[in-house]
């Protein structure tokens, strides 16, 4: 890895970890629910403005983009998401002990926005000329259901103009090349019900449901990537002498090939077809669609990859944990994009309330990241 650029990113790092941790506490307080990061997109963009960015909007799906660089030609995203997995609307708890830093939300992915957010601090205020346009964006929808929204709005204002693309999400030293797609439903069935004894025969909810979920567990996935499929939670019917007038499951299935995943929507709607009847009806509820990997140069997605790598590596003194995910990089790869998702905190019990991040990380993180950065400059 270049030493200059080494050696820049680290003494940026360094001289600004007390600003990190500021910005990490007050960024780390505002809820941002999937589908409600307003008030951390209003934050981010007026922080950027305040950096000196001139390029700086929020756009209609909360995601905020700034622009450094030439106006016009090629496009290398860098992104971090702004939404947390939690549905809280007040001020989020915060703690400090043992070298920790506590918080909902905070490694996932609170610390990660804030490396990017002073990587543009330092494009914007060292002069940089960079080579080609940068997009920084502080994405929004990424948790859950959020369903890669914000991502997604991304691809639809600028997508033929970017040509690679990172986010910066979970851990150090770890790294995303393939992306896990998923399609997620709520399957209902209905009747006409009635009284255990009386009305006995009539069709059950409950007993259809559970044919139909023998059904899809029969199933032989694709063996083209790995693929799976799931029935996370089932629920109906009333009392113990009533038949059951309505029941419904949540299902999904996944896999790191979009190819896979529409062989699975197939055997999907299959099963459903050949379990409706007289007497009942089942509906079925999308919930959320992530695309995975699509036509991608596999040749330049490794070398892609590889560069990130000997960056990780060089930075934490670690070997990368490269591995599939779902994250914002299944968009791009979709769409034969080489992107990578990079961890740039250290930090453990993500999606629960006693998240935390190691403040000690907190500057090697930044050093990652803006070395990362400065690389593709």
């Amino acid at each position: 890895m270049d030493k200059q650029i080494r050696d820049t990113a680290r003494r940026f790092a360094q001289e600004h970890k007390g600003e990190q941790l500021e910005l990490l506490r007050a960024l780390g307080k505002i809820p941002a629910p999937s589908h409600q990061e307003g008030q951390r997109a209003v934050f981010v963009r007026d922080w950027l403005l305040r950096q000196g960015a001139k390029d700086v909007t929020i756009d209609e799906a909360n995601n905020v983009v700034c622009k450094i660089g030439p106006a016009k030609g090629g496009l290398v995203a860098f992104a971090a998401h702004t939404d947390i997995v939690f549905p809280d609307t007040e001020p989020l708890p915060m703690t400090e002990k043992d070298g920790k830093l506590f918080a909902p939300g905070i490694g996932d992915d609170t610390a990660n926005l804030v490396n990017l957010l002073l990587c543009a601090k330092y494009l914007l205020q060292s002069g940089a000329s960079p080579k080609q346009g940068l997009l920084l964006a502080a994405n929004s929808c990424e948790e859950g259901l959020g369903n890669l929204d914000g991502t997604k709005q991304l691809f639809r204002d600028y997508g033929g103009r970017i040509k690679a693309f990172y986010s910066f999400d979970g851990y150090m030293p770890g790294c995303t090349n393939s992306a896990v797609g998923s399609h997620r439903y709520r399957v209902t069935c209905k009747t006409t019900g009635g009284h255990s004894f009386g009305d006995w025969g009539r069709p059950n909810a409950i007993h259809i449901l559970s044919g139909l979920i023998q059904r899809l567990y029969t199933i032989v996935p694709p063996n083209e990537a790995k693929t799976t499929y799931n029935v996370g939670r089932i629920e109906g019917g009333t009392t113990v002498n009533s038949i059951a007038q309505e029941a419904s499951m949540l299902y999904e299935f996944r896999s790191t090939s979009q190819l896979c995943l529409e062989k699975m929507e197939r055997e999907f709607t299959a099963a459903v077809e050949a379990s409706q009847g007289e007497g009942w009806q089942i509906e079925v509820g999308l919930l959320g669609v992530r695309p995975g990997d699509g036509a991608l140069d596999q040749t330049a997605l490794a070398a892609f990859t590889q560069s990130t790598v000997d960056v990780i590596e060089s930075v934490t003194g670690e070997k990368a944990e490269v591995s599939p995910q779902s994250t914002d990089s299944n968009i791009p790869l979709s769409l034969g994009l080489p992107a990578n998702t990079v961890g740039t905190v250290r930090g453990g019990l993500a999606h629960t309330r006693e998240e935390w991040v190691e403040l000690d990380s907190l500057p090697v993180g930044l050093e990652l990241a803006l070395c990362l950065i400065l690389k593709m400059c």
